[in-house]
């Protein structure tokens, strides 16, 4: 029997939130609640960041209501927080409206993640430029440095790791919800292609791309790690800002190919970061050249050069271009990335220089920065 929003909103409904006895559902604190065809159930639970340390004991005994009811295969549930300057409190009247920080302010606290020295989001402003394949195989350049990298698919609504790592099945649960991340290449490797039936349509609104990002960040037992590269959703929405605001990234790396219309987006993606204090560590430019491999000239598909001369004109560093390459294409599609499988061919040796120069200015970064407070102008 399929398992409906309203089976769930009942058994929440068991679940009190004070000492008067307002149950969740009947709080205002709870989000939309998704059940996935296959019968997961999906919610967060908003709080202010001083309360969750208090909620987090409610979380449990909530998805433990939810996986009371039979049929159910699963429960995603997470503590949540969209409290803004002018944001009613959670489960509470609208609040007066309070004097926004100052521009440039220094930013509050954020948890970082044990083990974990360095995450660098790799985003892109727009699908299409080749931003997974880009993050597969930097991360596996910078493994060749002797560095210990995890990788992390962010893409909710795409996730390409799995097909980029040849890699199916179910990560193990160790214990309680923490997940053991799957192993690709010597990767540590976490996707939510994992989780669910590789056709299934992700309908999924802000707050449970947010949720679900938290829950693969900090439910997943990444261990030591030097780098954690999180191959991001393109465009500049709610995932984005999650990982901005309740994440302590290190620094983003944009992708874009060098055609004017993903430099359009590209440049929306530095602006995005720059308005967060996310340090841009670098651009890469994607499918740069091609060089064909009968006659051997050099053919510029989507031009050339426009990304380097984004990255100067918007004062970041350029980390270099990628070929548009068919052995690139060829070794994504079979689930082989080129840097593991031909680790001293032409374009292994192109993402490894992009991998040294990314860890160079990465060195210098603070390693577990404090998460930012995004600020509405």
């Amino acid at each position: 029997m399929a398992i409906t929003r309203d089976d769930v909103l009942k058994a929440l409904a068991t679940v009190t939130v004070d000492a008067g006895g307002t149950t969740l559902p009947g709080s205002g604190r709870l989000s939309q609640v998704v059940v996935d065809p296959s019968q997961r159930v999906m919610f967060s639970i908003l709080v202010d960041p001083s309360e969750a340390e208090r909620f987090e004991p409610l979380r449990r005994k909530a998805e433990g209501a939810v996986l009371a009811i039979p049929g159910v295969a699963g429960v995603f549930a997470s503590l949540t927080s969209e409290r803004g300057p002018n944001a009613p409190a959670p489960g509470g009247p609208p609040q007066r409206p309070a004097t926004p920080p100052p521009r440039g302010a220094a930013p509050g606290p954020g948890p970082a993640l044990p083990g974990v020295r360095h995450i660098v989001a790799v985003a892109s402003g727009k699908g299409g430029v080749g931003k997974s394949t880009t993050a597969c195989n930097l991360a596996l350049a910078l493994q060749a440095q002797g560095l210990k990298v995890g990788l992390l698919d962010a893409d909710i609504y795409g996730p390409s790791v799995p097909k980029l790592f040849g890699l199916s099945g179910k990560p193990r649960v160790i214990e309680g919800r923490t997940l053991e991340p799957m192993q690709g290449y010597g990767l540590k490797v976490m996707s939510i292609g994992f989780l669910i039936e590789p056709e299934s349509a992700m309908i999924w609104r802000g707050p449970m791309v947010q949720s679900a990002i938290t829950q693969m960040l900090r439910e997943v037992a990444w261990g030591e790690l030097d780098v954690l590269l999180v191959d991001m959703p393109p465009g500049t929405g709610d995932a984005q800002l999650t990982m901005a605001q309740a994440t302590p990234l290190s620094g983003a790396v944009i992708v874009s190919t060098p055609q004017d219309l993903a430099l359009i987006d590209a440049r929306r993606g530095v602006t995005m970061f720059k308005k967060v204090a996310v340090p841009i560590l670098g651009v890469i430019e994607n499918m740069a050249t091609f060089i064909c491999p009968h006659c051997g000239e050099a053919s510029h598909i989507f031009g050339h050069g426009g990304a380097r001369e984004e990255a100067e004109r918007l004062g970041v560093p350029f980390l270099g271009e990628v070929p548009l390459n068919m052995t690139i294409r060829e070794t994504s599609d079979s689930g082989r990335p080129v840097v593991a499988t031909d680790p001293d061919g032409p374009q292994a040796t192109v993402y490894r220089g992009i991998a040294e120069r990314l860890w160079g200015n990465l060195a210098g970064a603070p390693a577990g920065r404090a998460a930012p407070k995004i600020v509405i102008e």
